[in-house]
């Protein structure tokens, strides 16, 4: 891996089947001064990150019959500095938790632009990116509407909530308790989801 933050100094692995989209991509990275590989077939993701030692990966979970998040935990395991960002075209939140689950420290929904990319690879701050906000699903915002989920699902249930996320029930108390006066909107969100039969992406096993 390169040494630095720099925009120069960085590598990136670009992985998406859609090659249209993929050179695309590839080309305006390029033109803020990083250094570019990529590929559209799932078989070669590890061999080239075991060559190109990239900083960063753009990874798109919809690779032919494949899906791209089976690879985020070997792509960790193989570079355990570099930064996964999960690229979808489809903002299911159970499928993007998973994904930050495996090792991914972002996601982002398709359609979306160069700027809000590189503002996920280099962490930038959201507020001085001007980039809308349901292009990002940031962490804390994927586990508030994946709990409201579950516990609206379990009709409000705290203890079962807990036990389907695995987690002790004081400690889902807590998040609660701090996701208070956003949970009514991470509600209607939740249903929005399941509403939206968005189901292309399934979640591979956590």
């Amino acid at each position: 891996m390169t040494q630095g933050t720099g925009l120069a100094a960085s590598r990136v692995l670009v992985i998406d089947d859609d090659n249209v989209f993929r050179h695309s991509l590839a080309r305006a990275l390029r033109r803020h001064g990083l250094v570019v590989s990529d590929t559209g077939h799932y078989a070669a993701v590890l061999r080239l990150a075991e060559e190109q030692q990239p900083d960063f990966v753009l990874l798109d979970l919809n690779l032919g019959d494949d899906s791209g998040i089976n690879l985020i935990a070997p792509l960790r395991a193989a570079l355990p500095a570099c930064r996964i960002v999960v690229l979808s075209g489809c903002g299911n939140l159970p499928v993007a938790v998973n994904c930050i689950k495996q090792g991914a420290a972002d996601y982002l929904v398709k359609p979306v632009e160069a700027s809000a990319i590189l503002a996920a690879l280099f962490k930038r701050d959201l507020a001085a990116r001007a980039v809308p906000s349901s292009e990002r699903m940031p962490l804390e915002a994927l586990e508030r509407a994946h709990i409201s989920q579950v516990l609206a699902e379990n009709d409000g249930n705290i203890s079962r909530t807990a036990e389907i996320l695995k987690m002790h029930r004081r400690t889902l108390q807590r998040k609660l308790s701090k996701f208070q006066p956003a949970s009514r909107g991470n509600e209607a969100g939740a249903r929005d989801v399941r509403r939206s039969g968005c189901t292309g992406e399934t979640p591979g096993p956590a």
